[in-house]
């Protein structure tokens, strides 16, 4: 059998059958791109900065919502559960639809997201808001692997590496920036704000679609969605998250929450099994088995685990510890997206002069010794000494933005929608793992500070330095195993090249050679 592709530089290829049979040249006309990658590149950062930032702009503006519509604490924490759950219980089955519908799908999402937003605007009591909540965690679960997805079916192979360094620092930027973004908000005009704003970072991506059309691209994928698989990675992601926000309600709240991690878990093995069996399983075969892919999403995990609960309990420390007041709390997170912003040009350039394996492993190092440095200056009552360790963590971060396009490359284009799912999804469980992992720290050294006699900031501080220590550890444990886990994998072999711009042969060959 001979076969003949174009590589991602739209020249084709000539290649010999494993037949031993004379090579035949292709007549497939160049891939075209017909939408112009700066504005991809706009789209990507638009969207990766409005989704992250509605996971950390809420818990700064819950006591003013708390506050107008009369909601207590636990009515409150729904305000940031409605988004979360729908958005990761749902990203596969998210990832599986726009395999088949594609911009279709993009689009719909995106005009819901909206929709949501402007909902919550304009809620008047917590009913419409929740409702509003939910729909843009819907919406978000559709949106971010779709806006990834055209890193691979809509960017050249030269573009792709600078879309995800441009997709990570949105995501710091909206990281660092929530939490402060949030308490100016809240202090100088209303909270309702900060959802009218989504619409104007979603609008740029409407846009393109109505002016430039949908083309009518569904991924190459026609086998019909399970929906029964989909009902139980929903429904098993969503015990597992609930077990995670029940867990610190006392005695009570653990017994429930190990009840329903159980459930959980169950249910999410069945899911496992059933895909293994299954001739059209929701994630696709090649995924689940290829090392790079795999090893992509793990030390994603890892360092979800680390940082999302620092960032979480960071402006609560310099709050409670620093006293300081909640639009300031949060400002200095801004120092971890001027390390991206700093470092992220030079990402794609030492990517191809040392790997993605080496340059990964570089960033996830930097940010281990970034959580030391901040863990050593944590008992001085005082903002200045935090700055270099804060700025450091983000120069290591965007170094890791390379394991975003590595991942995509490892799957096939029309695996583009599945493998953006599973990569989302990965990020947004080891951020509800990470958040409830260092908070789990954090609350047990807070109680023994207290019983010995420390008085509660003191208390908090010692708890956030040990939470930064297992955070840092998890950082060191993700830099060690990044090199095995992203080395290239022999094409011969049917894996994926692990480059972010593969030559022409090995592009070829991972391909044509299924």
């Amino acid at each position: 059998m001979s076969w003949s592709v174009p590589d991602v530089r739209g020249r084709n290829i000539r290649a010999r059958g494993k037949t031993g049979g004379s090579v035949t040249t292709s007549t497939n006309p160049p891939r075209r791109f017909h939408r112009n990658p700066l504005v991809i590149l706009t789209v990507v950062a638009s969207v990766g900065f409005v989704t992250a930032l509605d996971n950390t702009v809420v818990a700064v503006i819950a006591p003013s919502v708390g506050e107008d519509f009369a909601m207590d604490l636990g009515t409150l924490q729904w305000v940031s559960i409605a988004y979360m759950l729908p958005y990761a219980g749902l990203v596969l089955v998210a990832g599986a639809v726009l395999d088949r519908l594609g911009d279709r799908a993009l689009l719909a999402g995106l005009v819901l997201f909206c929709a949501g937003a402007v909902l919550c605007g304009l809620s008047w009591n917590a009913v419409p808001l929740l409702l509003g909540r939910v729909l843009q965690g819907v919406a978000a679960a559709v949106i971010v692997p779709g806006t990834l997805g055209l890193l691979r079916t809509e960017l050249p192979g030269g573009w792709r590496a600078t879309a995800a360094a441009t997709w990570t620092a949105a995501l710091a930027a909206a990281l660092a920036s929530g939490p402060w973004l949030g308490g100016l908000v809240a202090r100088h005009a209303h909270w309702s704000w900060i959802f009218h704003g989504n619409v104007l970072f979603v609008a740029p991506a409407v846009a393109l679609f109505l002016t430039r059309g949908v083309p009518d691209r569904g991924g190459g994928r026609r086998d019909p969605v399970r929906l029964s698989a989909a009902l139980a990675v929903t429904t098993g992601l969503t015990l597992l998250l609930t077990a995670l926000v029940t867990s610190a309600e006392g005695e009570l709240g653990v017994r429930s929450a190990v009840l329903l991690g159980g459930a959980g878990g169950a249910v999410l093995c069945g899911f496992v099994l059933a895909e293994r069996r299954s001739s059209a399983p929701l994630v696709p075969a090649r995924l689940v088995t290829g090392r790079v892919f795999l090893g992509a999403n793990s030390l994603l995990v890892l360092w979800g685990l680390g940082i999302s609960g620092v960032v979480f309990f960071t402006p609560l420390l310099h709050q409670r510890y620093l006293g300081l007041a909640p639009d300031s709390a949060g400002l200095p997170l801004v120092l971890v997206a001027v390390g991206v912003v700093l470092a992220t040009p030079f990402v794609p350039r030492a990517t191809r002069a040392f790997g993605v394996a080496a340059v990964v492993a570089c960033g996830l190092a930097t940010v281990s010794v970034g959580l030391f440095l901040l863990a050593g200056v944590n008992h001085l009552p005082q903002l200045l000494p935090r700055f270099p360790a804060l700025l450091v963590i983000g120069l290591g971060s965007a170094l890791t933005a390379p394991l975003t396009s590595h991942a995509l490359e490892a799957s096939g284009e029309s695996e583009a929608g599945g493998a953006s799912g599973v990569l989302t999804a990965s990020r947004e469980v080891s951020s509800a793992f990470g958040v409830a992992l260092i908070g789990a720290v954090v609350s047990v050294v807070l109680a023994r500070g207290l019983a010995s006699g420390l008085d509660r900031p003191e208390a908090l501080a010692s708890g956030y330095t040990h939470g930064l220590v297992v955070a840092a550890v998890l950082q060191g444990i993700a830099a060690l195993a990044a090199l095995p886990l992203l080395r290239p994998e022999d094409p011969e072999r049917g894996g994926g090249s692990g480059e972010t711009d593969p030559a022409p042969e090995v592009s070829a060959a991972r391909e044509g050679g299924v």
